[in-house]
């Protein structure tokens, strides 16, 4: 077992992206968020998250069948690319079927969740069609969740929550888990 400590900032290399000290940008609540993660199937994610959840296709990109140059290592160009959310929204999910001879497959948890704060009584027609679209209602690991929402597995196993609470970020003094 090593006993290095861990690397300071002053000891990471220099990225080609970074500015000097205290020039460049800093994430802050208007930064946009992705989340990403591989899918197995693009039609049957895309028939969950459009379908049944109301997301839009914000993006897609094709697999490019007809490479030329196989051997320059970019798997970006092997993969189809699915980017879903709301118009305007400050994030979106990004899935990615990842070709066959890749190992990242998705590996869900039960506490892989995505979870949309709808403040308010959750539809139950919203329910059902996430259900027609090949998702799974599931009862959730965490019983606040059974509680204050509704979690539905995606066709690659992801659990979405729609929680009938509402959310507004707000900075906290002091947090305590108990």
């Amino acid at each position: 077992m090593s006993t290095t400590p861990p690397a300071t900032p002053a000891q990471y290399p220099p990225h080609p992206l970074a500015q000097k000290d205290h020039t460049g940008k800093h994430p802050s609540a208007t930064s946009h968020l992705r989340l990403a993660r591989p899918s197995r199937d693009l039609v049957a994610a895309e028939r969950f998250y459009v379908e049944g959840l109301g997301l839009k296709v914000l993006f897609r990109k094709k697999h490019n069948h007809h490479r030329h140059n196989h051997n320059d290592n970019n798997e970006d160009e092997e993969n189809e690319l699915l980017m879903l959310g709301f118009p305007g929204a400050a994030w979106h999910l990004e899935l990615v079927n990842v070709n066959t001879d890749n190992e990242i497959k998705p590996t869900p948890t039960e506490e892989d969740l995505l979870v949309l704060y709808v403040d308010g009584e959750i539809d139950p027609v919203v329910i059902k069609r996430l259900v027609e679209a090949d998702g799974t209602r599931v009862t959730a690991r965490n019983p606040y969740w059974e509680q204050w929402g509704v979690t539905v597995a995606d066709p690659d196993g992801y659990r979405v929550v729609l929680s009938q609470r509402g959310w507004v970020n707000q900075f906290l003094k002091t947090c305590s888990i108990s």
